[in-house]
């Protein structure tokens, strides 16, 4: 379920490891010895509101090899896992805010000491990584050259803290950490927002006329998105069946564009009682 892989990869995944790698060729080749594109495309927090497109933009330039290889390895090991869960559209939506929400965090060091400019994914990454402990919290995670894998909330733990700690003591090492701590700060309030929003629409549902039978999984998506002829009610049964297999296609296909937590309480609640049914043994 979920957005197709290729190469191991999800859509939006490979774009973005595609579009970084594109312009990091670019900003060191075409662009190596002119300065005015990276204050062009850099965030400036001093600049920003005559250059709000650096919101977005400082995303894809990097300092260095090193730099654009870490952000690009953390976005390969958890994208697309984060991508599937959430949906395409909900994944780049949050990618986006998690840099945004880093540049915003940029703006309390120039209280301190000038910040030329800010550049560089992390932002983001940080809070796809954070988004992957969210929902995966103690699934393994090899980490070379340790022996044993970590489990990924302390990996990812271990990550902000770093951050926290290196911006708390003022140390002057040429990252923006507290950029880093914007995207995991814009992380963690998105992320609660969905469950706040999920848990009011489940008490408000109370109040709705329930289902006759629940279960807690919906019938399986095809990768071509068409649903399982398992999946499917006979069509023998009449008209109330070609409806409920017009509403499993429309709710499939929700899922599919904006990931399971796009579905309202009476969609989760119909899904679960047509997978309910299709495991329950006719009577003879």
């Amino acid at each position: 379920m979920g957005p197709q892989r290729m190469y191991g990869l999800t859509p939006w995944v490979r774009r973005l490891l595609v579009a970084n790698l594109l312009v990091f060729l670019v900003q060191n080749t075409l662009f190596a010895t002119n300065p005015d594109f990276a204050k062009a495309f850099a965030f400036n927090p001093m600049l920003a509101w005559t250059q709000p497109w650096t919101f977005v933009t400082y995303m894809f330039l990097h300092a260095g090899i090193l730099h654009l290889a870490f952000n690009m390895l953390v976005l390969f090991v958890f994208g697309s896992s984060v991508e599937e869960r959430m949906g395409g559209r909900m994944f780049i939506v949050f990618y986006l805010l998690c840099g945004i929400g880093g540049a915003a965090a940029s703006f309390p060091l120039t209280q301190a000491v000038r910040v030329p400019e800010v550049l560089g994914a992390s932002g983001a990454v940080l809070g796809i990584a954070v988004a992957f402990a969210w929902y995966w919290p103690d699934h393994p995670v090899f980490v070379f050259p340790l022996p044993d894998p970590i489990p990924a909330k302390w990996l990812v733990t271990f990550l902000v803290g770093l951050d926290l700690v290196i911006a708390l003591l003022g140390v002057s090492d040429g990252i923006a950490h507290l950029a880093h701590l914007g995207g995991v700060a814009t992380a963690l309030l998105y992320l609660k927002g969905q469950d706040w929003r999920a848990t009011r629409g489940e008490r408000s549902g109370r109040h709705r006329p329930e289902s006759s039978v629940l279960v807690s999984q919906p019938p399986r998506v095809s990768r071509s998105g068409a649903i399982p002829p398992s999946a499917r009610a006979p069509k023998s049964r009449g008209q109330s069946d070609a409806r409920a297999n017009a509403e499993i296609d429309r709710v499939l296909d929700k899922i599919i564009a904006s990931g399971v937590d796009s579905l309202t309480p009476a969609e989760r609640k119909f899904l679960t009682e047509i997978s309910r049914r299709l495991r329950t043994p006719p009577k003879a």
